[in-house]
């Protein structure tokens, strides 16, 4: 049987169809929920669940798996619309309901009186966090004010980024097909690098942690989609070579831990996420639904609402436990009450799952 060709002109891998970045996802979402849960706790007893992860790595790995899937999906639609259609319907049905209820329901967690907490303040809030501008208004009126960290929902600013990236692809796929993908890719990877590293410089000479924060934004995230977007278009070569890329990616992660190689290390971050992703099948996860989105959607106020209810102060483990199953519980929840049912029935994670 011949293979499918699609409208980017190449030839549809078999491994396209069958691979880990569902599971790569969940597993991603699962090591900032990680991380955020002994960072937003202090519990320096889940310290070593938290050692060998890293929140940051972590936010890349999902944006090389953005980058790779996102341009897919926009080389497989069959217009503008149809593309948008399908990124609105899965990322924004879901993060609408958890802000618009961490919105409404945290008023009966909140120091302030109803009529104090239903405010300006919070109008504004509802209003920049829907539109995905969290940093105007991270906050609610009295909520968690005594917490080591008094955001609603401090993962959100991915979402923004992510939004970005969407709105991006179309320019950036019309740039492939007028010029070529190789020197697009480059020039748009090289120049995200250039913005990350010197915002970094600046950091470090002025003592600024804003610097590093415009550093962590777009177009600073841009290079490690682009790399899974290289791949993306790559993937016939990369397929082939696969151990080639894979030794030098390893060495280069390898390096960069005691010497910085900014230049490199989104693209070798890149290869390992997506090599896999295509490689070492373990099976179709995608039946079970994708609980990744809603885990790491959710995950930051559960912790929050936790660490100011004060119920495990001497227990830590049972605050993870608690944690964990809340999480989990709602996020299987969010699938199968929101998002799924927004997608098109064509969407593989429909067609997976019973």
């Amino acid at each position: 049987m011949a293979r499918q060709v699609h409208q980017d002109g190449q030839i549809d891998s078999p491994r396209l169809a069958r691979n880990n970045f569902d599971l790569l996802r969940l597993l991603f979402a699962a090591s900032v929920c990680l991380v955020h849960a002994q960072e937003l706790s202090g519990f320096q007893e889940l310290a070593p669940v938290t050692r060998f992860l890293s929140a940051a790595v972590a936010v890349k790995a999902f944006f090389v798996v953005s980058g790779f899937l996102i341009v897919m999906s926009h080389e497989r639609s069959t217009s503008l619309a149809s593309y948008a259609s399908k990124r609105v319907r899965r990322i924004y049905p879901a993060y609408c309901t958890v802000v618009t209820l961490c919105a409404v329901l945290l008023v009966a967690v909140s120091s302030k009186t109803a009529a104090d907490y239903f405010s300006w303040a919070w109008v504004k809030y509802l209003g920049a966090n829907l539109v995905f501008l969290n940093f105007l208004q991270p906050t609610l009126p009295g909520v968690f004010e005594a917490n080591r960290l008094t955001a609603v929902n401090g993962a959100l600013w991915t979402l923004k980024i992510e939004a970005m990236f969407y709105l991006l692809v179309p320019f950036l796929v019309f740039l492939f097909r007028r010029f070529s993908h190789r020197s697009v890719l480059l020039l748009v990877y090289c120049a995200s690098v250039a913005y990350s590293r010197l915002l970094a410089l600046a950091a470090e000479h002025d003592g600024s942690a804003l610097y590093l924060e415009l550093g962590r934004q777009l177009p600073g995230q841009l290079s490690y989609f682009m790399g899974g977007a290289f791949l993306y278009y790559f993937r016939e070569l990369f397929e082939r070579r696969v151990g080639y890329f894979l030794v030098a990616a390893l060495a280069v992660l390898a390096i960069d831990t005691r010497y910085s190689l900014p230049l490199l290390e989104p693209l070798a971050l890149a290869i390992v996420v997506v090599f896999l992703g295509l490689f070492l099948y373990v099976g179709n996860f995608a039946k079970y639904g994708d609980f990744s989105y809603g885990v790491y959607i959710i995950h930051f106020p559960i912790i929050q609402l936790l660490v100011q209810a004060r119920w495990f102060e001497e227990s830590p483990w049972q605050f993870f436990a608690v944690f964990v199953l809340t999480t989990a519980t709602g996020a299987i929840a969010l699938w199968h009450l929101v998002e799924k049912r927004f997608l098109l029935r064509g969407s593989h994670y429909v067609t997976a799952t019973p």
